[in-house]
């Protein structure tokens, strides 16, 4: 771990692992109750569909960029959101067909 000169983890350590459990929160839990929300309703209403479809596209293509630079805890990361948020996509789809 990285300290300051007063042995004090330094700001960026700091902040480097409050984004880290913040980002685990959103995937596991955030994303998981919209997806149970969805589930119990049969509908996406309220559900803005261009955030979904944009942060899927968006965790693709972080889970493509990690692939290349063989970052496996950018894989890894951004793989839970691509299957967060692709089942969110895919109750969007599947509930505006009952329609």
């Amino acid at each position: 771990m990285r300290y300051n000169i007063r042995g004090m983890l330094s700001v960026a350590v700091i902040i480097g692992f409050l984004t880290t459990i913040l980002t685990i929160l959103v995937k596991v839990v955030g994303f998981p109750d919209q997806m149970r929300k969805n589930y119990l309703r049969k509908s996406t209403e309220g559900v803005s569909t261009s955030f979904y479809f944009l942060s899927f596209l968006t965790y693709i293509l972080w889970v493509l960029h990690g692939i290349m630079q063989k970052d496996w805890v950018v894989i890894l990361g951004q793989g839970l959101g691509v299957i967060t948020t692709g089942v969110i996509v895919y109750q969007i789809i599947a509930y505006r067909k009952k329609k």
